[in-house]
């Protein structure tokens, strides 16, 4: 290859791994690996002395030359569940209603379309601000978001406290800064999001932000209702511009979403619904949280970009379970300044429903940053062929079985689904086996035959020698990451051997119910129906599993193989063994406060009252965890006493 042709090619692949990474966040490459391309182009650039006219040597800031630093969130952020019909607004207004008895307080404010900042503020001072990322800790850009102009820099309240809200680029500050810029924006979203995790603030300064502020995370002040930590933050100074409601029905609350709908295009920043609250902050926990969202929020989304473009084909790809997906290859198009050329179309009966053929223009729907959708047919085509269903799998030819709408490979030894299943055990949630990738598990089933788990927990250093990009070193640290695996806890070996429908929530559930792996296998379908969150269909793909001899076995060959199940760390102390749910306010500790006590006595905090909890800790203005408690004959105590059993 010349010189110029492998300038084209690099400024090709850089372009496209930086536009992944600053408008999707989805980066699909390493820093290094960027580095070291990026160095080969400039070389190249300077040895000819020229270069092309899109190269990214050309951009300020390009892409960072190291990791953002990590911190942890003192609170938890939440995503939010969604909602897109009115029907199912109604849905979760019944949820609300069956677990406290009545329809609450609503807020209801604009869903700002850009990038989640979490920003920490002590004695008065912005001391760090991060990204949400995986909801228990971001990424740190504190230097990017000081450029924002109108960011408070100091608040009057000096306690520890984390504020919420979205960091967006106006559609009128969009429309100025493309205007003179070398490459301009697709739009805000991308253009917000890019701008935060641009490792130069310089950048960021350029394209002048906002930053919308609408919740308090963490807090040692404690707020009462949603309607106070907005009253909270407009006082301290942060923009809280947008609609804003208090409802008292469903009715009022959909009244928001359509006034907001239709004045939404003359706006000057993107949204992309409204957000509902359950305003009193003391109901919350009657109502939960679950691993993603909270039970006590939505957000209803107004109805998403859609464009046409013609279908050109329906491939088939094996999933980790053995099902068949079907994935549209489509014309390219443009969509919210995404270039998508494939969508799902779910399943062969989605396909007929919609009535979907090869060769038709096609409503192409892309929402929420997931994969896009074909939602039906715009034009139909003379010339157009249904899609064929599959009779055999399309990777190993095994035969196809049909379940409801949806196709499975029967095969035992079909590549797709094997290399994922490895690739999905060794995960961060599962075993997390450091350095381990689906392009090293594709390398282990083609050149080593390893097919399982335990044929993975099984390799020796003598195994890998010979397989291509595996040195000496990098041996021994997959190999020592492997044995480190070993010593594991249940719920992450029960995430890790996949059986369908069993997420990380519903694994540690499951740990706490049943304790080690032995009850597990032999419960009863009520044990596991008793557990909050498994359901009919659940209940039975767990014993469906422990019923299979080949999974019996399966799993006898992991313990084999070396895995050592422990616990987690439990503190001993008064409170041991004692479930307690807080209510109230409490005249010396915090929540959080109160929280960790009882943890670090060897107690557990429930978030609801129920037969299984031990003690009530109520203060003041208690509420309906009171009443519930004096139903159930359960002890309550209040602060003095809780300090007494302690020995404070």
């Amino acid at each position: 290859m010349d010189k110029f042709a492998r300038m084209k090619e690099l400024v090709s692949t850089l372009n496209e791994w930086a536009r992944l990474y600053y408008e999707e966040d989805a980066p699909t490459a390493s820093d290094a690996e960027y580095d070291r391309l990026y160095d080969e182009l400039r070389k190249l650039e300077e040895e000819e002395g020229y270069s092309l006219k899109n190269s990214p040597t050309h951009r300020i800031g390009g892409a960072p030359q190291k990791k953002f630093e990590q911190s942890a969130h003192l609170k938890k952020l939440y995503s939010l569940d969604k909602c897109q019909t009115k029907e199912e607004f109604s849905e979760w207004c019944a949820r609300i209603v069956k677990a406290i008895g009545y329809l609450p307080e609503l807020t209801c404010e604009y869903k700002f379309d850009g990038l989640t900042l979490n920003l920490l503020y002590e004695d008065g001072a912005l001391k760090k601000a991060t990204t949400r990322g995986d909801g228990s800790v971001g990424e740190v850009v504190t230097a990017q978001v000081r450029t924002i102009k109108k960011l408070p820099r100091y608040i009057s309240y000096k306690g520890r406290i984390e504020i919420q809200g979205e960091g967006i680029l106006r559609l009128s500050q969009l429309e100025k800064y493309n205007s003179t810029a070398l490459e301009p924006l697709k739009n805000a979203r991308n253009g917000a999001a890019g701008a935060i995790r641009n490792l130069d603030p310089a950048v960021t300064a350029e394209r002048g932000l906002s930053f919308m502020a609408y919740n308090v995370g963490f807090s040692e002040r404690d707020f009462e209702t949603q309607a106070d930590m907005r009253a909270f933050l407009k006082e301290e100074g942060f923009e809280v511009e947008g609609g804003y409601r208090l409802a008292h029905s469903e009715e009022d609350a959909m009244k928001f979403a359509d006034e907001t709908d239709e004045v939404r295009e003359s706006l000057d920043y993107l949204i992309d619904g409204v957000v509902y609250k359950v305003n009193d902050v003391s109901l919350r926990d009657d109502i939960g949280v679950t691993e993603k969202f909270p039970k006590w929020a939505v957000a209803y989304k107004f109805k998403a970009d859609e464009m046409t473009t013609e279908l050109k084909d329906v491939v088939w790809q094996v999933s980790r379970s053995a099902k068949l997906n079907p994935i549209a290859v489509l014309e390219p198009v443009d969509i919210g300044g995404v270039t998508v050329s494939r969508a799902t179309l779910n399943n062969y009966g989605d396909i007929l429903k919609k009535k979907v053929r090869v060769g038709d223009r096609v409503f192409v729907r892309r929402s929420n940053d997931v994969i896009p959708e074909i939602m039906g047919v715009a034009v139909e085509s003379e010339t157009s062929r249904p899609v064929a269903k599959p009779e055999v799998c399309p990777v190993c030819g095994s035969p196809v079985r049909e379940s409801g709408a949806f196709l499975y490979c029967t095969g035992e030894h079909c590549a797709p689904q094997i290399i994922s299943a490895l690739d999905h055990f060794a995960s961060k949630n599962a075993l997390d086996i450091d350095g381990f990738s689906e392009k090293t598990a594709e390398l282990l089933f083609n050149e080593r035959h390893v097919r399982t788990g335990a044929d993975l927990l099984n390799l020796k250093p003598e195994d890998m020698f010979g397989l291509d990009g595996f040195g000496e070193k990098k041996i021994g640290n997959l190999i020592a990451s492997i044995q480190k695996s070993k010593h594991t806890t249940l719920d992450r070996l029960l995430f890790a051997i996949g059986i369908d429908g069993i997420g990380k929530k519903t694994a540690r559930d499951l740990y706490k119910r049943f304790g080690t792996l032995e009850a597990l296998m032999s419960a009863s379908r009520e044990e596991l129906l008793s557990i909050d969150g498994i359901g009919d269909i659940l209940a039975d793909n767990i014993l469906g599993y422990f019923s299979s001899e080949e999974n019996k076995k399966y799993v006898r060959e992991l313990m084999e193989s070396g895995i050592v199940l422990e616990d987690l760390p439990k503190a001993e102390g008064a409170l041991s063994g004692m479930r307690i749910v807080l209510t109230g306010s409490l005249p010396t500790y915090k929540r959080g406060e109160a929280t960790a006590i009882i943890e670090q006595n060897g107690g557990e905090v429930a978030a609801s009252v129920s037969k299984t909890v031990d003690l009530v800790l109520a203060g003041e203005e208690a509420g309906s965890k009171l009443d519930k408690a004096k139903k159930l004959g359960i002890k309550i105590i209040d602060e003095d006493e809780f300090r007494r059993m302690l020995g404070l």
